[in-house]
């Protein structure tokens, strides 16, 4: 299974556009979160060439700017797309998508959207003293689960463990995208590691709201199994 890096905020080609937030498209047909700015997600899109009319649905991993702020954009090219939101997103977010032309579906339980690729159902989270509801997504693959988070807003261990309930017999082998630990202090980012360990995960690939310093805790401690989220990259998973 393949994972194209349609936006973040690192590249190695200077003609794509970073930001804050994340995109993932899962075997040109599932898109995972949409960045911060559809103008910008669109120019990377076309520079890659993603055939927009091969994407068949969009996982929205929580309701902040950063994760859906390239749908609207992208529903403008092509209407109809199914989105996978959180039943306790905003009622503005929601009325928005069906303004849209999009296909809302409510993703409350864990589900399978396509062949071997899910979504975890909405996780309880908090953000600043908010209720923040948020979902991952799973893919099963020969080597073993990959879990993609936006900004793991409930814990990235709490993901992580609903993952592996659901997975009983099935390994963790990668984990990517915002693990939220950039307000973490170094000790508190250690024990998480520590207990990436303990958990079995093979690969690693912490960005966005992860922060530097545990970025840095985490490549320390997986060396060649860390895996840098790069716009333009293309992960073989």
């Amino acid at each position: 299974m393949q994972i194209k890096i349609l936006f973040g905020k690192d590249t190695q080609d200077k003609n794509l556009r970073t930001g804050w937030g994340v995109s993932f498209l899962i075997d040109d047909k599932i898109l995972f979160d949409t960045g911060e700015k559809g103008e910008w997600l669109l120019e990377n899109m076309h520079i890659l060439g993603v055939d927009i009319n091969k994407i068949k649905g969009v996982i929205i991993s929580h309701d902040h700017w950063d994760h859906w702020g390239g749908l609207w954009d992208l529903l403008t090219q092509k209407a109809g797309f199914k989105v996978y939101a959180c039943p306790r997103f905003s009622k503005e977010f929601k009325e928005k998508v069906e303004k849209s032309k999009g296909e809302l579906i409510e993703a409350e339980k864990f589900k399978e959207i396509a062949p071997s690729i899910y979504t975890t159902g909405e996780i309880p989270g908090a953000y600043h003293g908010r209720y923040m509801a948020e979902q991952a997504m799973v893919l099963k693959t020969n080597n073993g689960l990959t879990v993609t988070t936006g900004c793991a807003h409930p814990g990235i261990l709490k993901i992580l463990e609903k993952v592996k309930a659901k997975f009983l017999s099935e390994p963790i082998y990668f984990v990517l995208g915002g693990f939220h630990l950039i307000e973490q202090d170094k000790r508190a980012i250690e024990i998480i590691v520590e207990n990436f360990k303990r958990m079995g995960i093979i690969k690693v690939g912490p960005t966005h709201c992860s922060g530097p310093q545990a970025e840095e805790i985490f490549k320390k401690i997986y060396q060649d199994n860390f895996v840098e989220i790069k716009t333009g990259e293309v992960l073989e998973v």
